[in-house]
């Protein structure tokens, strides 16, 4: 690496900062670019770098959750974001919340301090050229007009979208399987999807909740910029009665093999791994709220024990088609020079968009010194993050936070409430395995 070799970070936010400090501890000179102060998204109003502009909270803090796990992780590797978060928190119960003015500071102050980084205010409006060496872009979900349409012209027609619609997400040994039948539409065998059956009356209840629940209200600069193929399924039932029925719920060509009838109306669910660990509730994209989902998709028949992995939403979200475009990397397919992380890499979520900055930090110094990027192990956090960014159908592909349904299958007899420690402790020692054999535990990064 010569003198004047450099790493690019477009971005200052979470992404971008975890990706400057973990290039930057691995002796790397790195270039932040970060437009604010001079110019701001409509989202943000602070000066400082990685503000948090939603919740103050980075969700659950045991290792038996999935998003703990991740954090773990992400300490294992010397996260400044975990490092910040740790000496910011305030009590929250058993959930990692952090006082969002200190930990901005915090960060700022760190970042501007290492003598390896240097932050350039200023926008940038262009990708930049691969002679330049490694970029990681980490412009969030409010990336701007000027850097989309550059992205756009790297990734094609149909490889970056500004809207996310996501239909829930259900786990399947949550599921009723003595009410909920196995078959595709008009198919004679067992067929891919799961049907959940509703009578008259099931459908007319359900209906009503639906056009009578709260939903979230879209942002002062959010469009309600929806397509006729993919409409929030609340707009559809405000068109009438029958709507759904002919819609996303039509039972047509979907008769119960049980009775050989058809239900007054479906709904369908679609595996969203090939394990067929988790399922996504076919055409059911929603801004209804997070509590008012779990109640009135609990109403459907065979699902009222369901527990969701992810909630629907709809917003603006600025991500590309990861399946399509993204190695596993994070290295963009066509542009191995430029690294993609945080939300516009196609995760959901404070700390999955800083996972995805750590392990873009990681190898972009890799690529800057001359050693072969990393990939994660698949039964990490990291890895499963990564497997779902890369390994899926990039027809369906929707953003996500982290969950235990994008691990692989968890093959041990085990009771359930187990499940979640053994799979913590097998990730852990994986990752720690992976850290030693790559050489990742040599990073002079935070330091306890």
């Amino acid at each position: 690496m010569t003198q004047s070799a450099h790493i690019t970070i477009i971005g200052g936010g979470l992404a971008g900062c975890e990706a400057a400090w973990q290039a930057a501890s691995r002796k790397c000179r790195v270039i932040l670019h970060e437009m604010k102060p001079q110019r701001f998204s409509p989202a943000h109003t602070s000066p400082q770098l990685a503000e948090l502009v939603c919740s103050n909270s980075l969700r659950a803090a045991d290792i038996e959750s999935a998003v703990g796990l991740l954090k773990e992780e992400m300490r294992l590797l010397d996260s400044l974001i975990m490092h910040a978060a740790r000496e910011t928190a305030v009590p929250a119960g058993k959930a990692l919340a952090v006082d969002r003015e200190r930990f901005a500071r915090y960060v700022t102050e760190t970042v501007e301090r290492h003598p390896l980084i240097e932050i350039r205010r200023q926008e940038v409006m262009e990708v930049p050229p691969a002679e330049q060496g490694p970029t990681v872009l980490a412009t969030g979900p409010l990336t701007s007009e000027a850097m989309s349409r550059a992205l756009a012209a790297l990734t094609g027609e149909g490889g970056l979208a500004f809207y996310d619609a996501i239909a829930p997400i259900v786990v399947a040994e949550s599921l009723d399987r003595s009410i909920i039948y196995q078959k595709s539409r008009y198919d004679d065998g067992p067929g891919d999807y799961l049907n959940c059956p509703l009578d008259r009356e099931q459908y007319r209840r359900f209906i009503d909740e639906l056009a009578r629940a709260q939903y979230v209200p879209l942002r002062a600069f959010e469009e309600p910029k929806y397509f006729e193929g993919c409409l929030p399924i609340e707009v559809l039932c405000a068109r009438g009665e029958d709507t759904l029925r002919f819609g996303p719920m039509k039972p047509v060509g979907l008769a119960d093999p049980r009775t050989g009838q058809e239900p007054y109306a479906v709904v369908q669910l679609r595996k969203e791994n090939l394990a067929g660990t988790t399922y996504n509730m076919v055409g059911f994209q929603t801004k209804l709220t997070y509590a008012e989902q779990q109640r009135i998709f609990r109403l459907i028949p065979g699902m009222e024990q369901a527990e969701f992995a992810r909630l629907g939403s709809i917003h603006r979200n600025t991500f590309i088609c990861a399946p399509l475009l993204l190695e596993p990397t994070l290295q963009l397919k066509n542009r191995p020079d430029l690294l993609l992380a945080g939300q516009l890499s196609g995760v959901e979520g404070y700390v999955e968009s800083a996972a995805t900055g750590l392990l873009a930090g990681i190898n972009a110094a890799r690529l800057t010194t001359g050693l072969p990027p990393v990939i994660p192990p698949p039964d990490t956090a990291h890895g499963a993050l990564v497997s779902h960014l890369t390994a899926g159908d990039p027809r369906h592909f929707q953003p996500s936070n982290v969950n235990f349904g994008l691990f692989p299958p968890w093959r041990k007899k085990t009771p359930k409430r187990m499940r979640g420690r053994l799979r913590a402790e097998a990730a852990i020692a994986a990752l720690e395995h992976w850290k030693a054999g790559t050489g990742l535990a040599l990073a002079t990064g935070v330091q306890e």
